[in-house]
């Protein structure tokens, strides 16, 4: 019986844990279409970010420090719209056709360098304001700042 609870209490925090985790995540969108009409009606910027999340360590770094950071989605859910363009790597993560093609057309306009991870913060228009890597020296607060700068000029 005790053994019972202990399963049980366990499962109930694991779905606790993915549900608070996809509540953290669940802003990002994954269609550009869709970023500039959830910009249109917020009034704000895009923030799309090209990684490649299950092969590259600094785009699982930056997820990790930045993206799901409180400071970070605080700031992002109130003044940005977020875009996931993600290239993974290993056959279990790979995208749809459709959605591959989604994101290497924004690569060849964004990100034609094809640099990981990679954050370009864009206008409604798509008219690209910023474009900017990962740095380990920078806390989330460092990138909220900086995102606050560019989206007032």
């Amino acid at each position: 019986m005790k053994q019972m609870l202990i399963t049980a209490a366990i499962a109930c925090l694991s779905v606790f844990h993915l549900s608070a985790q996809e509540a953290a995540t669940g802003d990002w969108l994954l269609n550009i279409e869709e970023a500039k009409q959830a910009a249109a009606d917020k009034g704000a910027p895009i923030l799309m970010v090209f990684s490649g999340s299950d092969w590259c360590r600094p785009c699982i770094q930056m997820k990790q420090e930045i993206w799901d950071s409180p400071a970070f989605l605080e700031y992002a859910h109130e003044s940005l719209v977020l875009l996931q363009l993600d290239f993974p790597a290993r056959k279990k993560n790979k995208l749809s056709p459709e959605q591959t093609a989604h994101n290497e057309t924004l690569a060849e306009q964004y990100n034609p360098k094809g640099e990981f991870p990679t954050a370009v913060l864009i206008n409604q228009d798509g008219k690209e304001i910023a474009h900017f890597g990962y740095n380990s020296s920078f806390s989330a607060q460092d990138y909220v700042d900086y995102l606050k700068a560019q989206a007032i000029q």
